[in-house]
């Protein structure tokens, strides 16, 4: 369970200081699949960042699984993300110059995993995003959505307690994000992955378990869509 209490973020440009979470409060619970909606500049990403250990908060608490994260140093910070989180970015963040495969095993690797390991969870995590065939494929060799569900690979491959996605969808056309929801669904009802998805489309969000709406760093509207969770069953 992620716990956030008056979690305040703010930043200085120039003599002006601008507010861009404010006091927010709210506990996802585990195996939960949450949308994080609002309009450009509303605090989506700023709060995404914040909860998944990527920034700091100016102040406020956040507690996962009951352990207080404000107690642990930057280096403990940087190896519970690590070892806890997944991350989906928009743009993919793949390296151009490694395989799909190579992509996935470079994130092993950085985490101490041997070669061999890697490269067989690589295969394995591949698979579970129906990309066994493209494993040796370059990005440039893939299409938009292909590369995406190459970073999910990335984002799972080490069985993460949570996975974060900040606009994961919006590169891609109608068919690749349907893809892409598609396989968030399957991870969350299958392995109970709790899944925070930042995105600005509201189509999306509504097939989401729950949606929190921010405007001006504020939650304005936090709601549990249990319909969709019926209709998921």
């Amino acid at each position: 369970m992620i716990q956030v209490k008056n979690l305040l973020k703010k930043f200085k440009m120039g003599d002006t200081e601008l507010v861009a979470l404010n006091n927010v409060s709210f506990e996802i619970p585990t195996g939960q699949f949450v949308a994080i909606t609002g309009r450009s500049g509303a605090g989506k990403s700023t709060l995404l960042y914040n909860i998944s250990l990527l920034d700091v908060p100016t102040s406020g608490q956040e507690l996962i699984d009951g352990q207080n994260i404000d107690e642990l140093s930057d280096k403990a910070r940087i190896l519970y993300r690590r070892n806890n989180f997944g991350f989906i970015f928009q743009d993919y963040a793949l390296l151009p110059t490694l395989t799909a495969k190579e992509n996935v095993v470079l994130s092993m690797l950085m985490q101490g995993i041997d070669k061999i390991t890697a490269g067989k969870k690589a295969e394995e995590s591949l698979e579970r995003v129906d990309l066994k065939d493209k494993m040796d494929n370059l990005p440039s060799q893939l299409s938009g959505g292909q590369q995406q569900r190459v970073s999910i690979a990335r984002s799972i491959v080490h069985k993460p307690k949570v996975l974060f996605a900040d606009e994961p969808t919006a590169n891609l056309d109608t068919e690749s994000s349907k893809t892409v929801l598609d396989i968030f669904f399957r991870l969350n009802k299958e392995e109970n992955l709790t899944i925070v998805m930042v995105t600005h489309e509201k189509d999306y969000a509504k097939l989401a378990d729950r949606d929190i709406e921010l405007l001006d760093g504020k939650i304005i509207h936090d709601t549990m869509q249990r319909h969709i969770q019926k209709k998921r069953k």
